[in-house]
């Protein structure tokens, strides 16, 4: 079954007469097309793509089996009422966690229908790859590791951590990423006590922890990868933490497999980490799905009573944050199988001193 084929089986069942999509990865996802601004309207027996003059052309190529309609000269409102009006739609479920306030109130006002918000449906037909989908994030997940291993080579004292992300960024390009821009984490020293730190002038200097988050894109699918290295030589607390957190990722890959509760995996990374001083400096998620999007169902939290199943691909990333001392995190991109999984990332986990 495709994945519009999925959405309107989901519009039978749910007896609704259309769907509107709005999140540019769910646009892609069911429709193939690769622009912005734009949104997909699809209904039981048609599709529709809602864009505008700078879209229509390259709409007409990737999606030549949706109606296009301008909605900049019409209004995002006026555009999707003559939809509606056309198709006599009655009820028309939408992303409730994408259309702001304002967008809301415009489409009440100019649609004569019944808006029913929804959460996550499209993102749950995401959640279990297709064999065409775990290629690409394998492929996706390859690049980095290159990239990675052509800048270690060349990282040292007084790089800064802005000039160390561009160089990890071009590298991905050049081994065959998507151009499109993304948000790498390379921060050096305390700094990499924050989990999501943003790269500054900071030169790194003698015996930093170097914490690199990053991947890439290819063909619109997303690695995601994390190496803490030392750049010198590393001390002994930076080595005990380490090995700390190591087996921390390493216990929870360990219990992975189709069925498995994910708040067994979650429960299996704190066991390294128990009765250590660094208990308390630890993070609640140890990591998401994704695909099309960086952080895509399902979560690794202890609250999620679901299961991993065969064809889930997740990010793992436990890790040990000490605010003015620095944190380190490992993370790997797995695909779940039927008797464990497969580890989408070559790279080792052993600390790497520079």
């Amino acid at each position: 079954m495709t994945s519009i084929d999925r959405l309107r089986d989901y519009l039978e069942k749910n007896h609704l007469d259309a769907f509107f999509i709005q999140k540019t990865p769910n646009i892609r996802y069911i429709s193939g097309f690769k622009g912005e601004d734009s949104a997909l309207l699809v209904t039981l027996t048609h599709q529709y793509i809602l864009t505008d003059p700078r879209y229509t052309e390259q709409a007409s190529i990737e999606v030549s089996d949706y109606t296009i309609i301008n909605w900049r000269a019409l209004g995002h409102g006026a555009a999707l009422q003559s939809v509606v009006a056309k198709e006599g739609l009655k009820g028309i479920g939408f992303e409730a966690d994408q259309v702001v306030f304002e967008e809301y109130a415009g489409f009440k006002e100019a649609v004569k229908a019944d808006l029913v918000p929804t959460k996550h449906i499209i993102e749950t037909f995401r959640e279990i790859k297709t064999p065409q989908e775990i290629q690409y994030l394998r492929n996706a997940c390859d690049i980095s590791c290159r990239a990675l291993t052509r800048l270690l080579k060349e990282i040292k004292v007084g790089d800064t951590e802005k000039e160390l992300g561009a160089k990890l960024a071009l590298y991905m390009v050049e081994e065959g990423a998507d151009p499109q821009p993304y948000g790498n984490i390379i921060i050096s020293g305390a700094n990499t006590s924050l989990l999501h730190g943003i790269p500054s002038s900071k030169s790194v200097e003698y015996g930093d922890l170097l914490l690199m988050d990053f991947g890439c894109q290819f063909n619109g699918y997303l690695s995601d990868m994390t190496r803490t290295v030392v750049v010198g030589k590393a001390t002994e607390q930076q080595r005990e933490v380490y090995e700390i957190e190591k087996q921390m990722l390493q216990d929870s890959l360990s219990v992975i497999k189709s069925g498995v509760k994910i708040k067994d995996v979650h429960e299996a990374s704190l066991q390294a980490v128990k009765g250590t001083p660094y208990e308390k400096y630890i993070y609640a998620n140890i990591g998401h799905g994704i695909g099309m999007y960086i952080h895509e169902t399902p979560m690794l939290t202890a609250q999620n009573e679901g299961t991993l199943e065969a064809g889930h691909v997740v990010a793992v990333e436990p890790g040990i944050y000490i605010p003015g001392w620095g944190g380190i995190r490992i993370e790997d991109q797995i695909l779940v199988t039927e008797t464990g999984f497969e580890n989408m990332i070559s790279l080792p986990h052993e600390l790497i001193e520079l």
